[in-house]
């Protein structure tokens, strides 16, 4: 089953810092969790130049900072600066707690990065900080960036989830990659494409909850990031961002998500009748 979503409605704007965030879980009918398994949230976050995001503490949170357009600088009291762009990658294993800081300077780029928030599978690990080139880049093939630790991928979460990405040039076609026993989660940065007979703009996500074979077709030139995860692993649930507790509880979510496609049908129904109406005083303006 392929499960669509739009663009997020989840939209925080603290003066040239914006976050989108996106809740994969929020993408079932019934949503039970924000998350879905070991994948907490991603954050499509836009920062201006000359930016500063002050030093702040993270526990309990793996945090993939992917950076394709601008420059992202980080600040930590055990690394020191460390520079993200589109050869750069870092993973911020939180664990038991992780001071950093984030900025832009007034003369970089703008920025605009995903981070995303993987729920460890067990609190208060040693924190750590991984940071260094990624792999090149080949078009039109998934480049696998994250793994979990001890399997082989150039960077390591502490939990059950792959991270890939791709730039996938106008009218190819490639399969998401597989793993036996592991759902599908993938996110639009850029362009447009086709799964499964349904076009995913920018900013758009789906979530397959199967491991049987998928296919993507890009519309237009578009980048893509995609997750293999396992629905049920161990995970634990108190990352600062991933399991803040403002999120809200799927019962209010399941609520608003009924009253949401409640008023787009209800908007339908009254354009069709608006429709109707105005055609038919066409037509009666028209009688001699």
């Amino acid at each position: 089953m392929l499960l669509k979503g739009e663009r997020t409605f989840v939209v925080r704007d603290m003066g040239g810092f914006v976050a989108h965030l996106n809740m994969p879980g929020w993408l079932k009918p019934k949503p039970t969790d924000h998350g879905r398994g070991p994948l907490a949230m991603i954050v499509e976050s836009i920062l201006d130049p000359g930016r500063v995001i002050a030093m702040h503490e993270h526990w309990n949170d793996e945090i993939i900072s992917w950076v394709p357009e601008g420059v992202m600088r980080h600040d930590d009291k055990a690394a020191g600066r460390l520079v993200i762009d589109r050869d750069h990658l870092m993973v911020m294993n939180a664990g038991a707690s992780f001071w950093h800081s984030e900025e832009t300077l007034a003369s970089d780029p703008p920025l605009r990065m995903l981070q995303i928030l993987v729920r460890p599978y067990a609190v208060d690990l040693e924190p750590k900080i991984q940071h260094g080139p990624m792999p090149a880049a080949a078009a039109n093939v998934w480049r696998h960036l994250v793994g979990p630790e001890g399997e082989g991928a150039p960077f390591y979460v502490r939990s059950a989830i792959d991270f890939f990405d791709m730039r996938l040039d106008a009218g190819l076609r490639v399969e998401f990659p597989q793993k036996q026993g592991r759902d599908l989660y993938f996110y639009v940065f850029s362009g447009s494409a086709v799964v499964d007979k349904q076009t995913f703009a920018e900013g758009e996500q789906g979530l397959h909850l199967s491991d049987d074979k998928l296919e993507v077709e890009a519309q237009s030139a578009s980048t893509l990031v995609a997750f293999l995860l396992d629905p049920n692993a161990s995970i634990t649930r108190q990352g600062t961002v991933g399991d803040h507790k403002k999120i809200p509880p799927a019962i209010i979510i399941r609520a608003f998500l009924r009253w949401r496609k409640f008023r787009h049908m209800w908007r339908r129904h009254l354009s069709h009748r608006r429709s109707k109406t105005e055609k038919a005083i066409g037509m009666e303006q028209g009688c001699p």
